[in-house]
């Protein structure tokens, strides 16, 4: 995979990153689907994950890429700072303006209340898989396998239970098992068009790493204290999420800092 370009990096990556949806879906195919605290339990180890990659693998490389170009002042730390305050700020506003959008347009009769709700968090997830994408893209783009795939693995893995969450969602709705499948598999398939517009980006312009490293990274800090950790708190499993978060954070420092 060394001789892929980063691009070509970047999408596989996003790409490998959602798929990983369509497998979390899986259980629902044969009726054999995870109790709410171990899906409760994972999710918050794919967030601690997910939380370790945002520093270790995007705002300190982003950091080292800044002082390379304004050496030892402040502004490699209000470059980094206000970058991952426009990532934050990008998806915040996504997940405020474009659901309402989509409801406006896109419905065909009154839904029920109840159907409703479950495609306003289908098209929530289906927003916040872009900036997931676009941190592998950027990640991958900014230093190939080494930087992206930290950042791969563990979107992969909270992306998981995130197909389960949306089949299942599907399934107490009524739809049937194979299309409830599908349609969870499919939220996933943005990923690849973030990666490889981040992985573009970097790969074009060495001066704007800084800025699409820490940008990515205020996306995903977004979605893990926005989506995430809620989800995982909704259901009175607070300490089996707190678990997973933490086993998650630590695993993924270790190897870190043992890969290197």
């Amino acid at each position: 995979m060394d001789t892929l370009s980063p691009v070509m990096l970047g999408f596989l990556g996003s790409l490998a990153a959602g798929l990983m949806t369509a497998a979390g879906a899986v259980p629902v195919l044969f009726g054999r689907i995870p109790s709410r605290a171990t899906r409760d339990l994972s999710l918050g180890f794919a967030a601690g994950v997910m939380l370790a990659a945002s520093f270790f693998s995007l705002i300190i490389p982003a950091l080292d890429a800044a002082a390379l170009q304004f050496d030892a002042s402040a502004a490699p730390a209000a470059i980094v700072c206000v970058a991952i305050l426009l990532g934050m700020g990008a998806i915040a506003l996504m997940n405020e303006r474009l659901p309402h959008e989509h409801f406006g347009s896109g419905a065909e009769g009154p839904p029920s209340a109840s159907l409703r709700r479950v495609w306003l968090f289908i098209f929530a997830i289906t927003i916040h898989n872009f900036p997931e994408g676009l941190a592998v893209g950027v990640g991958f783009g900014a230093d190939g396998i080494s930087q992206g795939l930290p950042l791969a693995l563990g979107i992969g893995l909270q992306n998981a239970p995130e197909g389960l969450a949306v089949a299942v969602s599907l399934l107490g709705e009524g739809y049937g098992k194979g299309r409830a499948w599908l349609i969870a598999a499919l939220t996933g398939l943005v990923e690849p068009i973030g990666g490889l517009i981040g992985a573009g980006i970097v790969a074009i312009s060495q001066p704007l790493l800084p800025w699409g490293l820490a940008f990515a990274a205020g996306a995903m800090l977004y979605v893990i204290s926005h989506e995430i950790i809620p989800e995982t708190h909704r259901s009175g499993h607070q300490n089996k999420a707190t678990l997973g978060l933490s086993i998650g954070l630590v695993l993924m420092l270790f190897l870190d800092v043992w890969l290197g």
